[in-house]
């Protein structure tokens, strides 16, 4: 009897987010999640080498079904995301950004994709902006342009007047709030710690694709976003990793033509405008970010990237 109950159970949801030195922007997070409906879930907060361990802090505010892990030094995002991920027991991992507000029904929406159509590995929600709650971030992405590297968000700032709201396959999931199964985990593997900060959510989307899954936009799923609060709007380290990442995610996700296309393009005009962007207003700092973004890329070879983890840990 017991054992029939426990399989009847809800899939147990692994909700992870990493902190970095925003102990009180992740407990504004974690207190949106009272909030939840799902019945069966649990958090992990891991902290990624914060000057202050946030333990305490998140001990004390009595958060519901919350784990933290304390990681040494920063692994970035991709990196914290992963830790997480070795120490949650869900049947899907819900990798949601530490600057975001859930809505209540957001699990139970996210979750339902994945019994409708077995081919869907990935869930994202609609994301609006947290300081503009009426206008659109992502509600889904557009296919990559493999000859210049770019590809927008569908939806980016407009007003949401219903334009959006047709759930449906799209191309690359948000890194801010994606919902993955544990079957994706072990046939693609997890995020790739190379990218440490920004691209590894399009890098992730991209083997998950290869690998026979689709990744889904759910309109009627929302969180809300305060963007860029980890890195600030802009500096150099923000301009490192956006330059390094870009050329590497194309490295390892395009070949033969385009690719060549997208070198000729890349150190032909959006090399040469960066620098004199940066060059104009006097900006040293920006134009070493930029130059060690492509030394970075000219030292490192491309690998192949993992395609699939260990078994993980199951949920009880």
């Amino acid at each position: 009897m017991a054992e029939g109950k426990r399989i009847n159970q809800p899939p147990l949801i692994s909700l992870i987010t990493v902190n970095y030195n925003q102990a009180v922007v992740t407990c504004d997070m974690l207190e949106s999640t009272r909030l939840l409906t799902y019945p069966r879930y649990e958090i992990i907060v891991v902290d990624n080498g914060s000057v202050e361990d946030p333990t305490d802090r998140i001990r004390r505010g009595n958060y519901p079904n919350v784990t933290v892990v304390v990681s040494p030094e920063n692994l970035g995002f991709s990196g914290g995301n992963n830790l997480g991920i070795s120490h949650a027991r869900g049947d899907y991992f819900f990798l949601l950004n530490n600057d975001t507000f859930v809505t209540p029904n957001l699990l139970e929406l996210l979750l339902e994709p994945f019994s409708q159509n077995p081919a869907v590995g990935v869930t994202c929600p609609k994301i609006r902006f947290h300081d503009q709650p009426t206008i659109i971030q992502y509600a889904g992405y557009r296919p990559l342009n493999e000859y210049t590297g770019q590809t927008w968000a569908v939806g980016l700032m407009e007003p949401d007047q219903g334009q959006h709201d047709q759930s449906g396959p799209t191309f690359f999931a948000h890194g801010a709030a994606m919902m993955v199964s544990r079957t994706v985990l072990e046939r693609a593997g997890t995020l790739d710690d190379s990218f440490f900060l920004y691209y590894e959510e399009l890098d992730w989307s991209a083997r998950i694709r290869r690998a026979g899954f689709q990744i889904y936009y759910r309109a009627e799923a929302l969180i809300y976003h305060r963007e860029s609060m980890s890195v600030g709007k802009a500096n150099a380290m923000k301009v490192y990793y956006h330059t390094r990442n870009r050329l590497w995610f194309m490295r390892r996700n395009v070949e033969g033509f385009p690719l060549f296309v997208f070198c000729v393009y890349f150190f032909g005009m959006a090399l040469p405008k960066a620098i004199l962007t940066y060059t104009l207003p006097w900006q040293p700092a920006y134009l070493k970010a930029v130059k060690d973004a492509v030394v970075w890329n000219l030292t490192h070879a491309t690998q192949q990237p993992t395609s699939a983890v260990q078994p993980l840990a199951m949920a009880a």
